[in-house]
Order: structure tokens, then C-alpha cells, then sequence
């Protein structure tokens, strides 16, 4: 074995949403560590571009395209990992969606299924179809992809917010249903990271600065901040965390306006 707490030589990552942003990012920094990833997401040119990018680069990365909300591509997204590469050592729950932005009051119950089936529900259902495999293998990690959101109060961000406070329960709940087949599921919570999800609130110099003085580090975040913290997590140097949200935000939780 690797003395490098980081190596994931020889494991099998399955990372959803992965053909961009923090998703492209994890399963970019898992390869370059010695992990094969399974890049999804629904469009398979963009699944294809970036597995070609990571092999390229001297990775090994298959492209399997998927639509989270549907139960049956999910199903062959596990099954395709497995045949491609044995079975799976880790599962990174990236995918999401928020398609309304404003007050619950105003919220549009398809808006409010599609927030909730496809940023908690899908995610159980991967996990589900995944983590026996992962057991199969001896153990190894999950990692729920949240939010900041999931522990504050918005105006504009309600539904989405309940879905992301969602997934940390789903993290605990799965961790200790899981421990004793030594899986470790653990949630990520990053705040502002410049990637195309949140361009809304960087794109514009104005707002770019009123957002970034709400963070005491006083920057905003980029993909490998979050990214490191998953290469932890699903390495041996995060073998005994488990169950925890894990915060990536610069600050801002515990800090704000002067």
C-alpha cells in the first residue's frame, strides 16, 4: 500500500454531474491520484469530452451519460461501472438542480418535485443501487455534494435549501446504516464556488464584491476547494470520517457583514 494518505490507486469512483464545475473538478483530481472514474451527466458528448480530457491527461475515466431523475438510467450507470471496471469503491453525489428562485410561498409544486426528486431522492436511489457494490469490495465512501443553503435561511433560495439540509440527514442516516460493511458517507457543504451554477453572483463586479465581503477569507471559492476536500474524504486519510457535512466556505457561516 501507498504511504500517500491521498492515493486512490486501484479504486473505482462513480462522480454524477461530473462533466463540469465541482463535479469535472473531483473527478479530475481522482484520476490524477490514481482513480477510475465513471464521468456522467446527461449529455454524452460532454460526458465523452471530458473522459477523452482525463485519458489524455494519463487517467483512466469511462463516460457513461445519465439522467439523475430517471430511476432506470441510474441503474445502468452502476451497472456500466461495474462492467467496466470490476465494481466501485467510491460514489460522489454531485448532480443537482434548482430551477426556481424566489419565496417557498411562490413555489410551483412540479418546481418543488423536481428540487426535491432529483437533489435527495436520486441521490438515495444511487446510493441504493451503488453502495452494495461498494460493500462487495471490502468498503470505501460516498459523498453527498450539498450547500451552504442547507443551513441558513433564504428568501430566495427556500426549496432549494430543504433539499441540500436533506441531504446532510441522508449522509448521517446512510452512515450508519452502512458503517458496519466499512462504507463512510460524508456530505460536502461548499458556499460561493466559481463555477457556471452560481455565475449569477460573480459574473457582475458589483455583486461579485457584496458577496465576497460576506466571506472573512475574503475571496470566493474555486473548484479545488472543494475538490481537495473529496480526495480526502474518499482517500485513507479520511478513513475514520464518517457521517459528517463539512463545510467549504470560506468563512461565511460563522462570519459576515462588519
Amino acid at each position: 500500500m501507498s504511504d500517500d494518505l491521498f492515493d486512490l490507486t486501484g479504486k473505482v469512483a462513480v462522480i454524477t454531474g461530473s462533466t463540469r464545475g465541482i463535479g469535472r473538478g473531483i473527478a479530475e483530481q481522482f484520476a490524477r491520484r490514481g482513480a477510475s472514474v465513471v464521468i456522467s451527466s446527461r449529455k454524452a458528448d460532454a460526458c465523452d469530452d471530458v473522459r477523452d480530457a482525463i485519458v489524455a491527461a494519463g487517467g483512466r475515466a469511462a463516460a457513461i451519460p445519465c439522467n439523475i431523475s430517471d430511476k432506470a438510467q441510474l441503474a445502468a450507470l452502476v451497472d456500466g461501472a461495474v462492467a467496466a471496471y470490476g465494481g466501485i469503491d467510491i460514489v460522489v453525489c454531485n448532480a443537482a438542480v434548482n430551477p426556481y428562485f424566489g419565496p417557498l410561498a411562490k413555489i410551483a409544486d412540479d418546481q418543488y418535485d423536481k428540487i426535491m426528486n432529483s437533489n435527495v431522492r436520486s441521490n438515495l436511489w444511487l446510493c441504493n443501487m451503488a453502495l452494495p457494490h461498494v460493500a462487495a469490495r471490502g468498503g470505501g465512501a460516498c459523498i453527498i455534494i450539498s450547500s451552504i443553503a442547507g443551513l441558513k435561511g433564504s428568501r430566495m433560495l427556500g426549496a432549494y435549501g430543504l433539499s441540500k439540509a436533506a441531504d446532510f440527514q441522508l449522509a448521517r442516516n446512510l452512515a450508519v446504516e452502512w458503517g458496519e460493511q466499512n462504507i463512510r458517507v460524508n456530505a460536502i457543504a461548499p458556499g460561493v464556488i466559481k463555477t457556471d451554477f452560481a455565475k449569477a453572483l460573480y459574473e457582475d463586479p458589483k455583486m461579485e464584491a457584496f458577496v465576497t465581503k460576506q466571506y472573512p477569507i475574503g475571496r470566493l471559492g474555486v473548484v479545488d476547494d472543494v475538490s481537495g476536500i473529496a480526495v480526502m474524504l474518499a482517500s485513507r486519510a479520511g478513513e475514520f470520517v464518517s457521517g459528517q457535512g463539512i463545510v467549504v466556505d470560506g468563512g461565511t457561516t460563522i462570519g459576515g457583514f462588519d
